[in-house]
């Protein structure tokens, strides 16, 4: 298995939309897709190439000096299992540390819904150290969106 190496990235949007364009059992609305290639124009990115090609990336917030969250993340089909989101989480992770976040969030569909996709997701994040912290009805009652932390001090104060 190829050992990939993430990097902080200059905006890539149309490579937003080429990965979302092979995964619709995960990017299956429009709208929210759309969302995800306009902020792809301004939040903060990391990738992860093979031959120069984004094969992943991953758009960052900052709310709070404390705080990162994981806007968005999507590996192109093709290199799907292979540690590309992995290696992606685990650049942003060091990257955090280093500025003294002490605390990851992403937000996911939450395990009230059958999605067998999104249930990968979750174990995946579960797999890296995140947490399940609240489903709530932020995106609907059709979409339970679910709260997942990753502490990376002990304490955020």
């Amino acid at each position: 298995m190829p050992q990939w190496t993430a990097q902080r990235s200059r905006p890539v949007p149309d490579d937003v939309r080429r990965i979302i364009a092979t995964l619709p059992e995960w990017f299956g609305l429009p709208d929210a897709n759309q969302e995800y290639i306009d902020a792809a124009e301004t939040k903060e990115t990391w990738t992860v190439r093979a031959d120069g090609a984004v094969i992943g990336v991953a758009l960052i917030d900052r709310h709070f000096e404390h705080v990162a969250e994981v806007h968005f993340m999507a590996v192109d089909r093709d290199h799907l299992g292979c540690g590309v989101g992995t290696a992606l989480m685990a650049a942003i992770e060091v990257d955090a540390r280093e500025r003294g976040v002490a605390l990851l969030e992403v937000k996911t569909l939450g395990a009230s819904h059958p999605d067998e996709g999104y249930a990968k997701t979750r174990r995946f994040y579960e797999k890296i150290g995140f947490l399940p912290l609240e489903e709530t009805d932020l995106w609907g009652e059709d979409n339970p969106c679910l709260f997942m932390v990753k502490p990376l001090v002990a304490s955020a104060r």
